[in-house]
């Protein structure tokens, strides 16, 4: 039937005096879902779908995930002596019957599948975080020399398809491979007198994985500068750089840092996943009366509006969602960053680069140029820059920023202490958001317990509350937590805040008005979460301590 089928006769369909279609001309001319289709009414090949949860084959295969790419084919699972491969071409049954015969099988089937869910598969068969850390550190130390190990260093396709590299390349790709799959947000490699560290930062917490014998480390930081387009031969002064790579076909950002330190220069990488998407403003975790208030500030016309928290805590990420909720056709948005970290369909991103002089203050100066509707400034650094922020939010544009503040009302006398006159700020500023990110229990090994009366009374909790912890599993990587949602304060300027700003007042007076006012702290909404069991006590006191 496969002989009849691909030489263009399907099934018992009598030949016409139409020459028949060969079959790469069928492929081009149907879609992959009406090929399968077709191809299984031939042939009487099943179609199988959702091949991951299909995925059952722990055999070691010798066949380089080249081939198998290539040949659109992926064995799916081996049971009493048959070999299950899922295809995309029929035309390539002979390669899956080969692969049978390798591994010694008494009987082969077959089904059909969509391209990218077979790729997918391949990928997580060949999946090189699956490789053992100390395997690769004992490959790197069965050479006798460190000339043999410091082979020449090129660039790679895809980190997937590294199996055949120099031991150096295969363990730098083993670390930013397993990074990604733990979704960590940083790597540290970190040299000290006898070894190297690596530390991923999963969550906002950094967990050491493994360590790394001290005579590999120039070699790794060289193999990481030779990636990000670095003087190798520079090690007396920091270097930044930025990788670009796939990892089973996603592309990923990565921003790299280097510093000399006592024992050596110590990497920092910072992953940026191009394949995740953007949450949106209701996965944040602003309660529904945030959300409402928030989406109100966002749909103004003009005014500044203020996210504020340390380094970390999600305020780009905050903006981002904002931005994707009132992107339309009808508005001009721009936005100035440093870095750009996401690219948004149908807004004007500029990259600040300090080398050219294209600053925050310069690049506002000239996008008030553009006739904007809405402006994004990734961070306020200086008085330049929040001077003409001001000024383009007094002359009806919508601004958005971020600032380094502990809290809401603590922006606002930041402002003032940068030089900003009080009854400018008062005239301008819509709101400000303070955030803070809290790592969520894990669903896996999530359980309740009862704190004590005493401790809960503390906590303004009732007495019968039940709170929520993680017991630890694999899937958390035994920390109880997984993922993470964010804590927010909201302040609006109403007429009794801007009158106790122009007269002065500190931000202690500010944060107490604001509170009689209804306001929620960071620590008070981290408790509504806490009841929720979404998170811990811990947690919020962790990030909401000053």
């Amino acid at each position: 039937m496969l002989r009849k089928l691909l030489s263009g006769n399907a099934g018992n369909e009598p030949r016409t005096s139409e020459p028949a279609r060969n079959h790469s001309a069928l492929h081009n001319e149907m879609s992959e879902k009406e090929r399968l289709k077709w191809c299984s009414e031939a042939s009487g090949i099943p179609i199988k779908n959702n091949l991951l949860e299909a995925l059952d084959f722990d055999s070691k295969l010798e066949t380089p995930i080249q081939y198998f790419k290539r040949m659109g084919l992926v064995p799916l699972c081996l049971r009493d002596g048959t070999l299950t491969v899922a295809l995309n071409d029929p035309a390539h049954y002979q390669a899956a019957d080969e692969l049978s015969r390798q591994m010694g099988c008494t009987g082969m089937k077959m089904v059909l599948s969509p391209l990218a869910e077979i790729h997918s598969a391949i990928n997580l068969l060949f999946d090189q975080t699956t490789d053992d850390a100390e395997k690769m550190v004992q490959d790197l130390e069965a050479y006798q020399s460190e000339s043999e190990v410091f082979t020449e260093l090129e660039e790679i396709q895809d980190l997937m398809d590294a199996t055949n590299e120099a031991p150096i390349i295969r363990l730098v790709n083993v670390i930013l491979t397993q990074a990604l799959r733990r979704q960590a947000s940083d790597i540290h490699i970190e040299p000290y007198e006898k070894e190297v560290k690596v530390r991923f930062r999963i969550d906002g917490i950094l967990y050491e994985v493994f360590s790394l014998p001290k005579r590999f480390q120039a070699h790794i930081v060289s193999r990481l500068k030779v990636m990000a387009n670095l003087d190798i031969a520079e090690k007396r002064v920091p270097q930044d750089g930025r990788i670009k790579i796939k990892v089973a076909n996603k592309a990923v950002d990565i921003r790299v840092s280097i510093i000399p330190m006592a024992y050596g220069e110590r990497v920092v990488l910072r992953l940026l996943d191009k394949g995740v998407s953007l949450l949106g403003l209701g996965e944040m975790g602003l309660d529904p009366e945030k959300l409402k208030i928030f989406e109100s500030l966002i749909n103004k016309n003009s005014g500044i509006l203020l996210v504020t928290g340390p380094t970390g805590s999600g305020k780009t990420t905050t903006l981002y969602a904002a931005i994707n909720r009132i992107n339309s056709t009808e508005k001009n948005i721009i936005t100035i960053e440093d870095p750009i970290e996401y690219e948004l369909a149908g807004v004007g991103q500029i990259q600040v680069n300090p080398k050219t002089e294209l600053t925050f203050a310069r690049g506002l100066r000239s996008v008030l140029r553009h006739d904007p509707d809405i402006i994004m400034v990734g961070e306020i650094r200086d008085l330049e820059t929040v001077e003409i922020a001001i000024q383009a939010s007094l002359t009806g544009h919508l601004v958005f920023s971020t600032l380094h503040t502990n809290d809401a009302a603590g922006a606002l006398t930041r402002l003032v202490e940068m030089g900003v006159e009080p009854f400018l700020i008062a005239s301008s500023l819509l709101g400000v958001v303070a955030q803070r990110l809290v790592r969520r229990i894990c669903p896996e090994c999530k359980e309740p317990f009862h704190l004590g009366e005493s401790t809960l009374a503390e906590l303004g909790l009732p007495r019968d509350q039940v709170l929520w912890r993680g017991r630890g599993c694999e899937s958390c990587m035994q920390s109880g937590y997984r993922g993470r949602t964010g804590i927010f304060e909201l302040l609006l300027m109403d007429n009794e805040l801007r009158h106790l700003l122009t007269s002065g007042a500190d931000s202690v007076t500010i944060k107490e008005e604001a509170v009689r006012r209804g306001m929620a702290t960071l620590f008070e909404d981290g408790l509504s979460k806490v009841k929720r069991g979404l998170t811990t006590v811990d947690e919020v006191m962790r990030v909401t301590q000053e």
